[in-house]
């Protein structure tokens, strides 16, 4: 009991004095290891691109505070660019791998000095501009700075000016890299290629397999498909704000602002101008601006003096010709006033235009037609002018404004031949957004293609003409992927004929009697339609044969979101009348596809049923015209997208009917189509049909092979 009573009297009396001794001890010990957890989370944590990006800020780019490479005389040189490389030989896609965003991974190369074997500089500094390109790339989602992950290398060895370059020494520092292994999945950005006196159109510093970026590639010296054609990059598009000008006809209607011109083009020009008058300016360097006046930023005629590129605004067509270089900035100053630039250079391989349409936004004329410039440019109609000036603000804006839009459009071109499946569109790369936000580019959300075993509905919609009827129904029931053919009976004062008269077909064949004889019968969305596919025809369109109805469905099945047809139709600005004109000539150009005879997805009988816009719906009914053309409004406002007529033939109803047979050959028929596409714009607010140059048709089909061989023989000519 002592015992036990002497431990418990001590025992408690030592613990506190344990505390006081080692509680500092204790606490600091503590401090140490939460700090450290906090440390390593952060660590852990915290963006580690951020480190890395800011080695591209402006207060960096100089090169003097970086490690020293040394490159001796004898360092090794790569080979000359090679010309046969393409993706599948030069480019290794292993390193790019798979990963659930598509997007490839950049690495940007650490900031080097590099110097001869003598000390003197190979490049003292980074421009601003490649700088700017590299800061973009390293804020994007393609950067990372793990040099494991990467599948495309861009070196931080500015090759943007090849005047400012020592070829020898910048190409043995490429080969410096640490993952260089000949250029493979090297990116280079050039801008200004060769120099005197032959100027060539590619980078002269030996660059073995890497890719190039080029501004100024001509089709001898552009690598198809591996190397991507940049533009030439303008100062003045981040030091003068223009605003966007509306289009329409401008002062001058050509207009040449380039200095230093080859003087066989600069007489060209001025002999242009002196046979047209006013309507064409050319300007130079002005020689007797005041002292302190940048010359860059003035143009002169005479004794008139503009401002530059202000005056650009000014004209509805821009010289763009080819200077000692094909590239030329001033492609983009064009741009930027949404001037139409005229492209005066052959064999120039236009900025992007492995994705870019250049034909909405520009015009280009062989260089020995210069002297025929003025009467190509009046052929061309104001409502395609006014569409291309639109485009060409466009182009500027998305592509051309900035470094950082040329470094990013690069990139997406790469990305997008590296994972094809999930490349972007040609509408996303060249509609503006205005087209974009208007519209939805597939509303259908469908398999890419159809499925063949499904085939198609056709719906014929008939009043009287009982003989043709059951022509139109046995000729489109010999085409294999027919499913099912609906009748539409729009007379409600006669019955359709007996069961047994009708013709004996191999598929189903049902009759729908209407409450109500309209035209916005034939596309109500009926519970018999079991197809994606409809064909909608007339009871008079007794010419088309089966190969060219299967040829109709199996280009549809491609294009399931886009009205696919065989009459073509197309609309035109009427200048003297200041509105819209329907025309039925038989041109190269459609814009529409008549639903006599026609495909398209069951989905738009819906939205003509119900969402169609505005009155269009009843108007039609009560003028009993037009239903075809309000058809195509809708489809075309909803996706964006033209029609596509396909087969050459442009005859389609028998012979023999006559006016009393056809209600589309009535006098005041075509008056009153125009004003359909007048009022159907006026409800939608825009014009939304697109016009093109473009036909389907078979492979060999007018080729001399065997019929046998082909699988559409019989299609009709005209």
């Amino acid at each position: 009991m002592c015992a036990s009573a002497k431990y418990n009297t001590r025992g408690p009396a030592l613990i506190p004095r344990m505390k006081t001794k080692h509680r500092i001890y204790y606490i600091t010990l503590f401090s140490i290891v939460l700090l450290g957890l906090i440390a390593t989370g952060m660590f852990q944590f915290w963006p580690h691109s951020i480190e890395s990006s800011s080695d591209w800020t402006v207060e960096k780019r100089s090169v003097h505070d970086v490690p020293v490479v040394k490159l001796p005389a004898d360092s090794p040189i790569p080979e000359r660019g090679d010309l046969s490389c393409r993706m599948h030989t030069c480019f290794d896609v292993y390193r790019c791998g798979f990963n659930p965003k598509n997007k490839i991974k950049v690495y940007i190369y650490s900031l080097k000095k590099y110097v001869d074997e003598y000390g003197t500089s190979v490049s003292n500094t980074i421009s601003r501009e490649y700088n700017e390109l590299l800061t973009a790339i390293s804020d994007s989602e393609f950067y990372t700075d793990d040099v494991n992950r990467a599948c495309l290398f861009v070196p931080s060895i500015d090759v943007l000016n090849q005047n400012t370059l020592r070829i020898k020494e910048t190409a043995q520092a490429l080969a410096q890299l640490s993952r260089w292994d000949r250029g493979t999945n090297h990116l280079l950005f050039n801008m200004l290629p060769g120099g005197p006196p032959d100027y060539n159109t590619a980078l002269d510093v030996p660059r073995d397999r890497a890719l190039l970026a080029g501004g100024g590639f001509s089709t001898w010296t552009y690598r198809q498909g591996y190397d991507v054609s940049i533009p030439v990059y303008s100062p003045l598009s981040g030091e003068v704000d223009l605003p966007e000008r509306g289009p329409g006809p401008r002062r001058f209607f050509i207009l040449s602002s380039q200095m230093a011109l080859h003087p066989e083009y600069h007489s060209e020009l001025e002999a242009l101008q002196a046979e047209n008058g006013e309507s064409v300016l050319i300007l130079d360097k002005c020689t007797n601006l005041s002292d302190g006046i940048p010359t860059v930023r003035k143009r002169c005629h005479k004794n008139q003096v503009f401002d530059y590129p202000q005056v650009l605004q000014e004209a509805t067509f821009c010289v763009v010709l080819r200077g000692a270089r094909l590239g030329q900035a001033v492609l983009s100053d064009v741009l930027q006033a949404g001037c139409v630039p005229v492209i005066i250079a052959d064999s120039y391989i236009l900025p992007f235009s492995e994705v870019l349409d250049w034909k909405r936004a520009s015009v280009v004329i062989p260089e020995e037609k210069m002297p025929e410039m003025y009467s190509i440019l009046q052929s061309v109609p104001q409502r395609q002018i006014e569409e291309m000036q639109r485009q060409a603000r466009w182009f500027w804006e998305a592509y051309f404004r900035s470094m950082k839009a040329i470094a990013l459009a690069t990139l997406q071109i790469i990305n997008d031949r590296i994972y094809p499946y999930a490349a972007i569109s040609y509408e996303e790369w060249n509609d503006p957004p205005a087209v974009k936000w208007s519209s939805v580019s597939n509303p259908l959300f469908l398999p890419l293609i159809p499925p063949q075993s499904q085939g198609f509905t056709a719906i014929v919609l008939t009043y009287d003409r009982v003989e043709s009827l059951f022509r139109v129904i046995t000729e489109v029931s010999k085409v294999p992927s027919l499913s099912k053919l609906l009748v539409v009976w729009n007379n409600q004062n006669k019955n359709p004929p007996e069961d047994s008269l009708w013709p004996k077909i191999r598929v189903p064949l049902k009759v729908v009697r209407t409450a109500e004889n309209k035209l916005s019968n034939r596309f109500f969305p009926y519970d018999e339609i079991e197809t994606e596919a409809v064909l909608a025809i007339d009871d008079d369109i007794i010419m088309l044969t089966s190969d060219e109805l299967q040829f109709g469905y199996e280009v549809w099945r491609e294009f399931p979101d886009r009205l696919v047809g065989y009459p073509g139709r197309l609309h035109l600005w009427d200048h003297e009348m200041n509105k819209w004109k329907y025309e039925s000539e038989w041109t190269n150009e459609v814009s529409m596809v008549l639903t006599g005879a026609a495909f398209y997805h069951k989905y738009f009988n819906y939205l003509y049923t119900y969402k169609m816009p505005g009155d269009i719906k009843n108007w039609v009914d009560a003028h009993m015209n037009c239903e075809d053309i309000a058809m195509n409004f809708l489809v075309a406002n909803v996706t964006g997208k033209s029609v596509i007529k396909v087969t050459p033939r442009k005859k389609f109803k028998c012979p023999e009917c006559t006016a009393i047979d056809g209600l589309s050959l009535d006098q005041t028929h075509m008056v009153e189509r125009s004003e359909c596409i007048n009022k159907f714009a006026s409800v939608f607010g825009t014009m939304p049909l697109k016009v093109v140059e473009h036909r389907a048709d078979p492979v060999l089909y007018k080729d001399d092979f065997p019929e046998k061989l082909k699988s559409f023989p019989n299609i009709g000519s005209l």
